[in-house]
């Protein structure tokens, strides 16, 4: 039996959406914005999000619209 870990932006992913929920942020908030709330964590999430072509103006809907974090 193996267990199939879930790529970390997939758990990003699911923080982003509960933050959407609670109206911590909008889903047309820039994701510069998270460096906010991430503070010493958002060097390696912004990294990740400029590896898989985002960039700090897009807005949070963005990250949330992806289906699936293939890494080529």
């Amino acid at each position: 039996m193996t267990n199939q870990v879930a790529h970390p932006m997939v758990k990003f992913q699911r923080k982003l959406s509960s933050l959407v929920s609670s109206k911590a942020i909008k889903p047309s908030d820039p994701l510069w914005k998270l460096a906010l709330l991430y503070g010493d964590d958002w060097a390696f999430w912004k990294k990740e999000l400029l590896d898989f072509g985002f960039t700090m103006q897009d807005p949070v809907s963005e990250v949330l619209l992806v289906e699936a974090w293939d890494e080529e």
